[in-house]
């Protein structure tokens, strides 16, 4: 038995030895003087406030952004004006349409055990309720599994309630579970005979503000009113139905039209050496229209900008072209990222990304490129390491406006954000500049300026591993 333990020790050692001894994965090197362009980009992103000025401007210059709204288009105006003051080249808007759709009136009251107000949000897409509004018990389900195992009988003529939570997480991990319930409530609830449908808030806070999503149409041909129900009102409407029967009284008015305009924003800094070769930095410019916009994703808009703008001023241009893409109606449907897809489509892209996640601490640096390109990421990575940043997993998704090029086997990456808190005021009234830290936004700046500085100088090929299914918003 000794010998036995010997012989096992023995060979854990050896394997603890040969895994000391493994080569560190490789990293590509990179020029002095890239390394010097860098550091002072780097240092100069950390004291730059342009950021904060864009979106402190497009929020109190413009503010909620409705997909298809006046207000959507008054803000790709300012931004053509702000970044041809900047000195981007080729500003201009690439427009398309849209389905619009808008609620001109959200209410819910509880009637009867007692009356009390109920705070909401009609989901996009929702159909009206009829005029007047309407009355019906409300039936509960713990998520969407439940509702969809129910028995018609249970929910015919009565408002469904699905009071699933979100779970909170550093990279929003919950948001995904969390939101099926958002766009399938209503066709499920249809398919069963109800008259209404409404949601525990898709986030994680515990605040009485309803939080707004969805698109512009329902799915699965339903027209059902549906609406998201704050948390705080959530916990009330569950204890209630808990103890008994309860009625609700919803009134919901929504207008749609077809072909509303919208559009994309785009501007470049031109290549020196390799113009047709682009670096794709993206954001989107419309909001839902209870908050103002600002972490989503007006932060990202300032982010992509400003970066951009800080290589602009460089004595020389990089050898590849940085294009800005500020994407019109993403909210509603993505549809500003299919447009550039579809209108781009013969463009050659080197990499691509998005910033849509608020505007918390970057800490990973993730990538989807091919086996031999990561070095090159680790390159990236290694100058993006003093800001706090570690790498992360080669099975980067690069955001939802750039889904449509990253189908087409584009290589992306994603500068992943602390989402810990973003959810507290995503879709919700408080989205405001108040959900913003100047120093974790200049630290965006900052890592947004090095990666796309660095793939734009450099002659690397980030080749994407395989073409990948298109997100979803």
């Amino acid at each position: 038995m000794r010998s036995m333990m010997f012989a096992v020790a023995t060979l854990a050692f050896a394997s603890a030895a040969s895994a000391q001894q493994a080569p560190a994965p490789a990293v590509a090197p990179i020029s002095a003087e890239m390394q010097r362009t860098v550091e002072r980009l780097r240092a100069r992103a950390l004291q730059d406030d342009t950021a904060w000025q864009t979106v402190e401007g497009l929020v109190t210059d413009i503010g909620p952004r409705l997909a298809g709204s006046d207000a959507e288009a008054r803000a790709r105006d300012w931004m053509v004006a702000r970044l041809r003051a900047q000195g981007f080249t080729n500003v201009h808007i690439e427009p398309f349409t849209i389905p619009f759709w808008d609620a001109t009136r959200e209410e819910a009251h509880i009637i009867s055990p007692g009356a009390q107000r109920l705070v909401i949000a009609a989901l996009g897409g929702s159909a009206s309720t009829p005029a007047g509004g309407l009355e019906a018990e409300v039936v509960r389900f713990t998520d969407m599994a439940a509702l969809q195992a129910a028995a018609p009988e249970s929910v015919r003529g009565r408002i469904v309630f699905v009071d699933e939570r979100m779970v909170r997480a550093q990279d929003g991990a919950g948001y995904g579970v969390a939101v099926a319930k958002r766009g399938n409530c209503a066709p499920v609830a249809q398919r069963l005979g109800a008259v209404a449908c409404l949601i525990r808030a898709v986030g994680t806070d515990s605040n009485r503000f309803a939080h707004q999503g969805g698109s512009s149409r329902q799915r699965e041909s339903a027209h059902l009113p549906a609406a998201s129900v704050s948390p705080a009102d959530a916990d009330i409407l569950a204890r209630l139905v808990a103890r008994g029967p309860v009625r609700v009284h919803l009134d919901i008015e929504t207008v749609t039209r077809e072909d509303a305009p919208s559009g994309n924003v785009i501007a470049e800094i031109r290549g020196r050496e390799r113009p047709n070769e682009i670096v794709l930095l993206a954001a989107h410019l419309d909001s839902w229209d209870l908050g103002q916009g600002a972490i989503d994703d007006g932060s990202g808009v300032a982010i992509v900008s400003a970066a951009a703008r800080l290589i602009r001023e460089l004595p020389r241009r990089p050898r590849r072209t940085i294009r800005l893409l500020i994407a019109g109606s993403e909210e509603t449907g993505v549809f500003g990222g299919a447009a550039y897809a579809r209108a781009h489509a013969n463009d050659t892209h080197i990499v691509a990304a998005e910033s849509d996640f608020g505007a918390g601490h970057i800490y990973a640096f993730g990538t989807r490129f091919s086996e031999a390109a990561l070095p090159y990421g680790r390159a990236i990575q290694r100058q993006l390491a003093p800001l706090g940043i570690i790498m992360g997993p080669n099975t980067a998704d690069g955001g939802a406006d750039i889904s449509g090029v990253r189908a087409t086997g584009v290589p992306v990456v994603d500068l992943s954000q602390d989402g810990s808190y973003y959810f507290d005021y995503h879709h919700t009234a408080n989205d405001t500049l108040y959900a913003i830290d100047p120093e974790d936004l200049r630290q965006n700046v900052a890592a947004w300026t090095v990666f796309a500085y660095m793939a734009a100088e450099s002659d690397w090929v980030f080749a994407a591993p395989a073409a990948a299914p298109a997100a979803t918003q």
